[in-house]
């Protein structure tokens, strides 16, 4: 592309410098030939009134010498009446081209050695027409042209250069965009993800490196996207396992027993390999979508009913409150759900049978804030539970129950928050910010005094 523009620009510019230098140099030529002529015949017009006057050769020969540059003139006086023609001066034109200027009375130019004459007919008191001869030298009538000439050509080769050197800076500035355009689609076909191309350069390309990155943009997204989907499909099966993991721990002695529990074993460890291949890369939060919503309280007796029957075969005393009345909130039902999912997840396999657990709903003016708390032993680092990746602070977690709590919760512009709990165990407190804006930290005070007057545990 930048050589082509080259050329392009070479090509226009020649063919309008050759359009207007060589019309302009040949008027400079005619222009020099017209100015020796015209002087010839300032030459020639200082001696026509002594012609007039006298025909006197004396006289004459001093006229003509005086008028005369370096026997540059001559004059031509016709035969008369007791006189024959006389030629006074250096002539060098023909005497048919002489006669053919009496002939016909007016002026004319005949070529010459060395260059031209200018012939020029002039009446004399008898009547008769003598002509005066000027000769023009051929160096005369080209003085200056070769000067305008080379100017003309110096300026042609300057405008011609000038505008090669602008059709190479335009196609630097047009190519080397393009040029990191078609290296930024190598590094992410690569698979570079982070490749990106700068947004500059003329128009067009600054828009096609715009859909670029853009479109690069997606791509991380979509892949992060799937990642945590596969991460969160994943820890969902958590639930059914921890039935089957209870299930297989009543089952008592024997050989199938012992098999059902390895293979339930089994099973939970490709689940763990699963969710951390799939955290490799770091996902993005992602609000829920237009029209997603839910009621909290409908999602919360739904779950602790599923809960509730483990909790029965455990010996666990459980607890709901705030979930007698609708609850709205700006999150997806099967989010909320998996959320609720992972945090009594990890109280049933974190804690010991027969420890206490509850769930508290609580419904502000522009927030609405889920407790789940147990009777455990705590967290001892609620900070390292919360940072993906570093766990929950037990040993055999991955990390993501939480991690999945926390992201339902920014969707929203709210917060997750660990603390203790008044059972004596760990409180996770789901904060759900229903206008989007960043959560009040003064309505929490008021919201543990309210918890503390929830039912007694069942």
């Amino acid at each position: 592309m930048r050589w082509a523009l080259v050329k392009v620009c070479l090509a226009v510019t020649t063919m309008v410098v050759v359009a207007f230098a060589v019309p302009l140099g040949l008027v400079v030529q005619e222009m020099a030939r017209d100015r020796a002529f015209s002087n010839a015949e300032r030459q020639a017009a200082a001696v026509a009134p002594a012609l007039s006057i006298t025909t006197d050769r004396d006289k004459l020969e001093r006229v003509v010498a005086a008028a005369g540059v370096e026997s540059g003139m001559a004059v031509h006086l016709p035969a008369e009446e007791g006189r024959a023609a006389t030629d006074l001066g250096h002539g060098r034109a023909a005497a048919r081209d002489i006669e053919a200027v009496r002939r016909m009375g007016r002026a004319s130019t005949a070529e010459v050695p060395g260059g031209s004459a200018l012939l020029q007919p002039v009446a004399l008191g008898s009547g008769a027409i003598a002509v005066v001869e000027v000769w023009v030298p051929e160096a005369e009538m080209s003085n200056g042209v070769g000067t305008a000439w080379a100017v003309l050509a110096a300026v042609g080769i300057a405008l011609i250069a000038g505008s090669v050197a602008v059709a190479d800076r335009l196609g630097v500035r047009m190519v080397r965009p393009a040029r990191r355009l078609v290296e930024g689609a190598r590094e992410l076909g690569e698979g570079h993800l982070g490749a990106r191309v700068p947004e500059d350069g003329p128009t067009e390309l600054r828009l096609a490196a715009v859909a670029f990155n853009s479109m690069a943009d997606q791509v991380v997204q979509l892949l992060a996207n799937e990642r945590e989907l596969a991460a969160d499909l994943s820890h969902r099966l958590r639930t059914p396992l921890t039935v089957l993991r209870l299930n297989a721990a009543s089952l008592g002695a024997g050989a199938a027993a012992d098999q059902t529990r390895a293979a339930v074993a089994q099973l939970e460890g490709e689940v763990d390999t699963i969710i951390r291949t799939a955290r490799e890369a770091k996902p993005q939060t992602a609000a829920a979508g237009p029209g997603a919503g839910c009621d909290a309280a409908e999602v919360v007796r739904e779950r602790m009913e599923f809960w509730s029957a483990l909790a029965e075969d455990e010996g666990r005393k459980w607890r709901v409150a705030g979930a007698e009345r609708p609850v709205r909130v700006p999150v997806a039902r099967a989010d909320l759900a998996a959320a609720l999912d992972a945090l009594l997840g990890n109280v049933f396999r974190h804690t010991t049978e027969g420890t206490a657990f509850a769930v508290d709903v609580h419904h502000a003016d522009d927030a609405v804030i889920v407790l789940v708390s147990d009777a455990g032993t705590g967290i001892a680092d609620p900070e390292t539970a919360m940072a993906r990746g570093q766990g929950s602070g037990t040993a055999g977690s991955t990390g993501l129950g939480l991690d999945i709590v926390r992201r339902l919760a920014e969707s929203t512009g709210g917060d997750v928050r660990i603390g203790s709990s008044v059972l004596g165990g760990t409180e996770v407190r789901i904060w759900l910010q229903l206008d989007g804006r960043k959560p009040d930290r003064r309505g929490h005070r008021g919201t543990e005094r309210r918890r503390r007057r929830t039912p007694a545990l069942r």
